[in-house]
């Protein structure tokens, strides 16, 4: 099987996750569980394609299709595919999650517009909560919790409390570069405390390969990097490009997108000008400075 084909890690018991290599631009992963009677689906994908084929993984697994698909967040690499799988399913997500997701439409149509997507229909959830939501799939229990603004202003962490396991969304990118433009620092750090006291052992992040609670430390030592990066260099009068160009990236060079620390600082800097954590940046600026970052090329959708 070649190296980017999607493939299915089963972490309990009737629970899977749907693994997309390389874990780069629209290349995220989703879940499955349930028995013969239901399932559930732990978000999409960004291509009619791909979609289908995570359909496909679920039948593949003695599965019905899911009744049930829950958004981590409304990006459309996790949303795209939700129309797939109407009409047999309702999506469940926080209600910033479907304010979001039709506020931004078919946005990824316009950051890139040579990518294939097939047939989109923007499918918001049809089912939203403010705080926390269980859901019995399959005599599994399924809670989804809102950590606050911390990926976007819609995250949700989808907990299985008796599997151990525990899908991220965004909030974690295994071997990738984390996101913030569209949330929060600060409220990224107090996701990742909210995750560590769900005390999981299967992590599923968003984007790259089944990990473990080691990811959350990972991600902080990160986070708390770019919060010293930002303080640094606004106190300098230095804008983010300026400060990013001249950053040595030290332990996270390896990390995939490391375009993103650009865009990471325009909200560190938005959070140290006193803005509310989520306030809208302008995605022209924050882009351009990631194109400018990645060689003055814009960054490429893996899909």
């Amino acid at each position: 099987m070649p190296a980017t084909d999607p493939y299915v890690v089963t972490l309990a018991p009737h629970v899977h996750a749907y693994v997309q290599p390389d874990g780069g631009w629209c290349l995220n992963n989703a879940g499955f569980l349930g028995d013969a009677g239901e399932s559930l689906l732990v978000d999409t994908t960004a291509t009619e394609r791909r979609a289908l084929l995570l359909r496909e993984a679920v039948l593949a697994e003695g599965l019905p299709l899911p009744r049930t698909v829950v958004n981590t967040h409304h990006h459309g690499d996790h949303t795209y595919g939700n129309g797939v799988f109407r009409p047999e399913a309702r999506v469940v997500g926080h209600e910033n999650c479907r304010s979001e997701q039709l506020d931004a439409g078919h946005q990824l149509h316009l950051l890139w517009p040579g990518t294939d997507f097939g047939r989109v229909e923007v499918t918001p959830p049809d089912i939203t909560y403010r705080d926390r939501l269980t859901v019995h799939a399959g005599g599994i229990e399924v809670r989804v919790l809102h950590p606050g603004p911390a990926h976007t202003t819609g995250d949700s962490i989808v907990h299985l409390p008796e599997q151990g396991v525990v899908f991220t969304g965004d909030l974690v990118f295994q071997g990738g570069t984390p996101f913030l433009p569209m949330g929060s620092l600060a409220g990224s750090l107090r996701a990742l405390d909210v995750l560590r006291s769900l005390d999981a052992a299967r992590v599923v992040p968003g984007h790259g390969p089944v990990t473990d609670p080691t990811a959350y430390d990972a991600t902080e030592r990160y986070l708390r990097w770019v919060a010293e990066l930002a303080a640094e260099g606004r106190a300098k009068g230095d804008p983010p490009l300026e400060t990013a160009r001249r950053t040595d990236l030290g332990e996270f060079a390896a990390w995939r997108e490391s375009e993103r620390l650009v865009a990471n600082l325009h909200r560190a800097y938005a959070e140290l000008d006193g803005l509310p954590e989520g306030h809208p940046l302008d995605p022209l600026t924050v882009f351009g400075d990631m194109a400018a970052m990645n060689g003055g090329k814009p960054v490429a959708c893996h899909a």
